[in-house]
């Protein structure tokens, strides 16, 4: 019997966020919505998500706070 499955972490993308300075490079941009979380898969289904989070990253370094 064959089975394959699989354990990672995934972003989903949301759409443009705020413009903000950021903390980590000092530069004004328009930060990205994303929705972050843990997944396990089976046959490439997923079969169980945990850990959700709403992020805004930077554009330019990709540092993320969370909103």
């Amino acid at each position: 019997m064959f089975f394959l499955f699989g354990f990672g972490t995934r972003q989903r993308d949301l759409g443009p966020g705020e413009v903000r300075t950021c903390p980590r490079c000092a530069n004004t941009t328009r930060w990205a919505r994303v929705r972050r979380f843990t997944q396990v898969t089976v046959f490439f289904v997923p079969v169980a998500r945990w850990g959700r989070r709403r992020l805004e990253v930077c554009g330019i370094c990709g540092t993320a706070v969370e909103t």
